[in-house]
């Protein structure tokens, strides 16, 4: 079972948020409650809109209440997260960069998400179902605990009949609320930034897309949109509606289509969004649900949102704004298709419980990083230094310093790892990722010379096979081959550098010889890093063993101008990989070669 943080404690911002959520609930039933009632089911909530790859910022729309509701569920209550797939939403657009769609797409731009076709070569029924598949299969790899609802079913099966009645019958009071927001100027949108070091924010993510409040036609100001009957565009006016018989006459401004149905046996359009969030809000008792900053402006969804719900007897639920995510350092070959990394590119060079831990660290409002360059090398560092103070530590230690995990560390610690229902699965020997990621790339896919390497690492404890490292060797595997471009790849020279070794002075042939007899009784990670910041030491009278605080400074710029020639004699570049690393992936014999022994 993974590490409880202290459930009394609100040492992180998950706690302090399931306080809150539990107290609304408690607050909410008690008016409520019959005398041996069972306890509510608390209900948090997302949603997502399937109208393209639901990217690394929209993730954060699930994390968050995920994240809360676990915390809850740990302590033993009845939770349930919703995943609201607006999959009923207009199809706004045709995305730039993905496969197998092009021009004649727009054709379908109006139609709900599911009446749109799949991109060529899918084995999905729908533009919606083929986005959305890759999201779900992402959650369960993170094991986020959801129950979906199809937006499209909900209303295409009368689910929401007796809402977009009332919500009708209460136009008047709806047009009120938003005409006080319509003369309100809406913020500047910020440039975007370019792919590797773009922020993904979620407004494209859910059906906040639109911001749209309904239009006012010859039947006034109406809160719902038909699709049309023939065309299946939402491109339609409301041009007479009889409250007492529901009739409404709908034109269509795309095909010219007209009819007349009867709303309350009518299933084929919506509530505009601004009506259609709060109405769910009621129907569903949500308690939470975060939103992005896209909703914190006046006039935004959310806030009027708070307003509208009380028409359908609702209350607002909790709702954090969360601050934008950033991507660093996506390759050109990975960016260029789609346009914005998802959580599935992200679970092809990390394990699920680094990804967690990036949404578990940072409040909601705290913007962060995703990592796809150099930097996931360090983020891995951390963790792994992190994963270490938490196992070596005891609760009396916590955060009392020496080296030990703070409580905020312990508890996102403890939300990476597992869930309320078990530990993730994960890596039986979790060997250095910038180790795993420079094997990877100096073998180039061959796994029984990758087997050799990291067997050599701790020849005491050598591997019995690649299946201990993984999946985090396949994860390192992975952003090797995708993410570092080919000019920056490790390419072991085959033949020594002749004319380099000939130009050699005696202090530099001196180095090459005292690393060369110590190979053999050094080789291993430890062995071999202890050897090559030694022999600057040993050439300049020192031990090899003394520390930095007993040697000159110049003993640095002698272990750099060393390292520059290794590098130089076996991968023919000023730098590479970590030289113990590289040394072990080339074999003993092999540097005796390079070197020029």
């Amino acid at each position: 079972m993974p590490i409880v943080a202290q459930s009394t404690e609100t040492t992180d911002w998950v706690s302090r948020f399931a306080d809150e959520v539990i107290e609304e609930s408690e607050r909410r039933a008690s008016g409520a409650k019959h005398p041996g009632a069972a306890a509510p089911v608390i209900v948090v909530a997302s949603g997502l809109s399937p109208s393209g790859p639901i990217h690394l910022g929209n993730l954060r729309e699930v994390m968050t209440p995920h994240l809360v509701a676990d915390e809850i569920r740990r302590r033993g209550h009845q939770v349930r997260h919703l995943i609201s797939w607006d999959d009923y939403d207009r199809y706004r657009k045709v995305p730039a960069g993905i496969e197998g769609i092009d021009d004649s797409w727009a054709e379908h731009i109006g139609k709900p998400l599911t009446s749109v076709p799949a991109p060529a070569g899918s084995p999905h029924p729908n533009w919606a179902e083929h986005f959305k598949a890759a999201m779900v299969e992402s959650l369960a790899e993170l094991g986020v605990e959801f129950d979906g609802i199809s937006q499209t079913e909900q209303y295409t099966s009368g689910a929401y009949r007796e809402q977009i009645l009332h919500a009708i019958r209460h136009r008047g009071e709806i047009d009120a609320i938003l005409d006080q927001y319509r003369t309100k100027k809406a913020p500047a949108k910020k440039q975007q930034k370019p792919a590797d070091e773009a922020e993904l924010e979620a407004a494209e993510g859910s059906g906040a897309a639109g911001e749209d409040d309904g239009s006012s036609g010859s039947a006034g100001y109406f809160p719902y949109k038909p699709y049309c009957g023939n065309c299946e565009k939402d491109l339609t006016t409301v041009t007479a509606y009889d409250d007492d018989s529901t009739e409404l006459t709908y034109a269509c401004t795309a095909c010219g289509f007209s009819e007349t149905v009867r709303l309350n046996e009518f299933n084929r359009g919506k509530l505009v969004w601004k009506v259609d969030w709060p109405m769910r809000w009621a129907y569903e008792g949500v308690v939470f649900e975060p939103s992005g900053v896209d909703h914190s402006s006046p006039g935004s969804s959310f806030q009027v949102g708070g307003q509208i719900v009380g028409i359908f007897g609702g209350k607002q639920p909790i709702g954090p704004m969360y601050a934008f995510v950033g991507i660093s350092g996506m390759a050109k070959m990975s960016s260029s298709k789609g346009g914005v990394p998802t959580a599935a590119d992200a679970l092809k060079i990390m394990e699920p419980q680094l990804l967690r831990w990036l949404y578990a660290r940072r409040r909601p409002n705290q913007s962060f990083k995703i990592a796809f360059d150099q930097e996931i090398q360090r983020l891995y560092d951390e963790w792994d230094k992190l994963e270490a103070k938490v196992a070596g530590g005891t609760s009396q230690a916590v955060g009392s310093g020496g080296g030990s995990a703070l409580p905020a560390d312990v508890a996102a610690y403890s939300r990476a790892v597992g869930t309320a229902g078990g530990e993730l699965p994960r890596t039986p020997r979790p060997l250095p990722y910038r180790t795993l990621a420079s094997v990877a790339d100096i073998t180039a896919g061959h796994q029984d010379q990758a087997l050799r390497i990291l067997s050599d690492l701790d020849p005491q404890h050598p591997l019995g096979s690649l299946d201990e490292a993984r999946p985090r060797y396949d994860r390192a595997e992975a952003w090797i081959n995708t993410q570092v471009p080919a000019d920056q790849r490790t390419i072991v020279r085959a033949e020594p550098d002749a004319e380099l070794l000939k130009s050699l002075d005696e202090p530099s042939r001196q180095s090459l010889r005292l690393l060369l007899d110590g190979l053999a009784d050094h080789w291993s990670l430890d062995g071999l890093s202890h050897l090559v910041y030694g022999v600057p030491k040993v050439q300049a009278g020192f031990s090899a063993d003394a520390t930095p605080k007993e040697l000159p400074p110049e003993i640095k710029t002698a272990q750099r101008t060393f390292f520059a020639l290794l590098y130089h004699l076996l991968v023919g570049r000023d730098t590479g990989p970590r030289l113990p690393t590289l040394l072990l992936a080339v074999g003993q014999e092999r540097v005796r070669t390079l070197l020029g022994e």
